[in-house]
């Protein structure tokens, strides 16, 4: 009997100490002010440890991809939580990728998930003009993409560098959306035009702040921190008239031999459920859920009252490979 006891007692002891041991490991591009709040919610509720490495601003995903590449033969990563699909389209042509359909995707709309299973999309962030509110009239303000064309705003906007981050996937859109024509002829001009060039939205939104420029586009979370800093600025969504505005949901994908592969479908899972599209939507980041019933961020209309531009996601991320050569050479003649 003794001997019985001992033999249960011990397994109890391997079995707590099977479960302090798991972990999972998940690579995020989104700021990590907002998803590590996150990530430690999911620790709180499983006991899973995890393992969270972030990018950098400058490199906005860029830099986590390229790990990931790089690892593809032996992967440290389970999860990848992008800030936007064209990374995730990315990794799927590189083979990087396990599908995984989540019993939690079975709410959020086709179009923001991959069709083969190997991405879904949710809480997303829109791309916004912010204007300086003491330099430009409220009559005045510019409403679309377009108007960086006009001379009136010769010198006097900004752009965050295209090669990086979410302003890569929003030229990218345009290329697809517009044709390479009409987008390269675009990028052409608002250069000839003046175009201030900085190295992340974070900058342009200083920028416009501090009156460096009169207006920007950045994401609507860079808009509301400056909003709320308590400079004289504005968020106006662009072309509600023409076009659209680019919805940039997150994307979270699971890696292709995952270390942690039953830890990897859980934390897939928590991320894809409308209790995360809740906490986004209440951070600072006020990103947009896409889970029907989830109340909508502060100073932000629903997804169904917005006009987006119409994308696929898919052939954005092929476009952004294609025309990578040919951006680098537009960036290095700034």
């Amino acid at each position: 009997m003794k001997k019985l006891v001992l033999l249960f007692l011990l397994g109890l002891l391997f079995m707590g100490c099977g479960k302090r041991d798991r972990e999972v490991v998940v690579y995020t591009s989104t700021d990590q002010v907002f998803s590590e709040p996150v990530l430690k919610r999911f620790q709180e509720k499983t006991g899973i440890r995890v393992k969270m490495v972030f990018d950098t601003e400058e490199t906005k995903s860029t830099g986590l991809v390229n790990r990931l590449l790089a690892e593809k033969e032996h992967p440290r990563c389970d999860v990848f939580w992008s800030n936007d699909p064209l990374r995730v389209e990315i990794l799927k042509r590189k083979g990087i990728l396990q599908p995984y359909v989540s019993p939690n995707s079975s709410g959020i709309p086709d179009k923001f998930r991959d069709p083969e299973g190997y991405w879904t999309g949710f809480s997303g962030r829109i791309r916004v003009i912010l204007v300086n509110t003491d330099l430009v009239k409220e009559e005045d303000y510019p409403r679309g993409m377009e108007d960086m064309l006009k001379e009136r705003w010769k010198g006097q906007f900004a752009l965050a560098n295209p090669l990086f981050g979410t302003t890569s996937f929003h030229v990218a859109a345009l290329f697809v959306l517009w044709g390479d024509g009409k987008a390269r002829k675009f990028l052409e001009e608002i250069k000839a035009n003046g175009l201030r060039l900085a190295s992340s939205n974070g900058e342009v939104a200083r920028w416009v702040a501090l009156g460096k420029v009169k207006f920007g586009f950045v994401d609507n979370d860079d808009a509301f921190s400056a909003v709320e800093q308590g400079y004289p600025v504005k968020m106006v969504i662009p072309d509600q008239d023409g076009d659209g505005t680019l919805f940039m949901p997150n994307a979270v994908a699971m890696i292709k031999g995952a270390p942690h592969p039953e830890e990897a479908r859980m934390m897939v899972d928590f991320l894809l459920s409308p209790e995360v599209e809740g906490m986004l939507a209440r951070a600072t980041c006020r990103q947009i859920p896409l889970h029907p019933g989830v109340e909508p961020p502060r100073g932000l209309p629903p997804i169904s009252r917005l006009k987006t531009m119409e994308v696929n996601y898919s052939a954005v991320g092929r476009k952004m490979e294609e025309i990578l050569p040919w951006l680098k050479g537009w960036v290095s003649n700034f």
